[in-house]
């Protein structure tokens, strides 16, 4: 609970940082924005001075040179203007365009939107500077935008590192326990085939001690599938239609005669490189599902098929169904519709079949009310 509560604090800590960075680069770039604006209008006003100047005093060299000095300077667009709106002049635009006049009068209105005119007052006469924001303005603009998504791309980084280590730790975690349950099992399953040998040679009926018998060598099946998870398991040509017919056949003897169990192949013997306990665990958890999904009444269809190239396993019921909008999230480690469970079965069903068998497994339809059907792909190739 104490590192549940700790990862959230976290979480908050983070997204409460994540939000006053963005809040500080927001108004740190309206500062700068507003900054370099009220420069520009200073340089523009500075320009309108110099032409006015030098328009009101035409031989005065030097005003001539302060007006060449700031334009030399300069890189805001600006079009002058006669107080009838014509153009008469224009500066730092696309040298490739400047004459052509349905583009200045697009800079233009466009300069009208942006900024108020500069009044240039000379000889009798009055013109109007326009002018819109530079390059270094417009590139200001998208400043913040480019910091943002810098910060969302190092977010997911560090998000993804956390998260894959998070991942590798539970991972391990899992493994680990999943081993020491095999090797705290071992002990009692060797007790328990002490027992039977005796009970083999005592008067008691074979019937019970077969029955007993079969029970301690699934146990002992539990035990070595728990002993795999985390190793990389060894792949043996078996015959799949015998490795699903056996766990098909020891749940239906557990199941309850309401229960109607149909198995159908065209195909006596179909190889494929196979951990036929791995295998048999994936077959048993479809099946339980399937059972539980029935309230234990109802029929289980496994029909088995081969083409060219994989076989293709399908486990059907007539139980409740499953929503499309879940069908990727069944496979998810945690999800369970039961009150009971870990959610943990398909998870675990999913890396067998995918990961260790480089085969596919999914849902191939499901109808609320009226079942759902889970298929398996493995193809003939698939050893590793």
């Amino acid at each position: 609970m104490s590192f549940l509560k700790n990862t959230f604090g976290f979480k908050l800590v983070a997204i409460i940082l994540s939000f006053f960075i963005l809040v500080f680069i927001l108004w740190n770039t309206y500062s700068f924005f507003k900054k370099f604006k009220k420069e520009e209008r200073a340089k523009m006003e500075l320009f309108a001075t110099a032409i006015e100047e030098f328009g009101n005093n035409p031989d005065l060299d030097a005003n001539m040179n302060i007006e060449l000095k700031i334009l030399g300077n300069n890189d805001t667009p600006c079009i002058l203007t006669n107080e009838n709106g014509t153009i008469k002049e224009d500066h730092n635009l696309d040298i490739n365009k400047n004459k052509d006049p349905l583009y200045l009068q697009e800079q233009l209105a466009l300069m009208k939107k942006q900024n108020n005119p500069i009044e240039i007052n000379y000889l009798g006469l009055k013109e109007y500077i326009y002018y819109r924001n530079s390059d270094l303005i417009y590139k200001l603009t998208y400043y913040p935008i480019t910091l943002i998504l810098i910060l969302c791309l190092f977010s997911a980084v560090v998000y993804l590192f956390f998260n894959s280590n998070k991942i590798a730790e539970q991972n391990k975690l899992w493994t680990g326990m999943a081993k020491e349950t095999a090797h705290q099992i071992g002990t009692p399953l060797s007790s328990l085939m002490g027992w039977v040998t005796i009970l083999r040679s005592k008067d008691i009926s074979e019937e019970y001690v077969n029955e007993i018998e079969k029970d301690v060598e699934r146990l002992n099946t539990i035990a070595n599938r728990f002993s795999k998870i985390g190793s990389s398991p060894q792949l043996i040509s078996e015959n799949i239609v015998i490795a699903t017919k056996s766990t098909f056949d020891y749940l239906k003897s557990k199941s309850s005669k309401q229960m109607l169990f149909t198995f159908n192949t065209f195909e006596s013997e179909i190889k494929i490189d196979l951990n036929a306990e791995l295998y048999g665990w994936v077959i048993e958890n479809l099946l339980k599902n399937a059972i539980d999904a029935m309230a234990g009444k109802g029929a289980i269809t496994v029909n088995i098929n081969d083409d060219s190239e994989k076989a293709i396993i399908t486990i059907s019921d007539t139980g409740k169904g499953i929503a499309k909008s879940k069908f990727n999230k069944v496979f998810k480690p945690g999800y369970t519709s039961k009150k009971r469970g870990w959610g943990l079965g398909l998870s675990l069903s999913k890396r067998i079949i995918e990961d260790y068998h480089n085969g596919k497994i999914f849902i191939k339809n499901s109808e609320i009310g009226k079942g759902t059907t889970f298929e398996i792909q493995l193809f003939k190739n698939s050893s590793l």
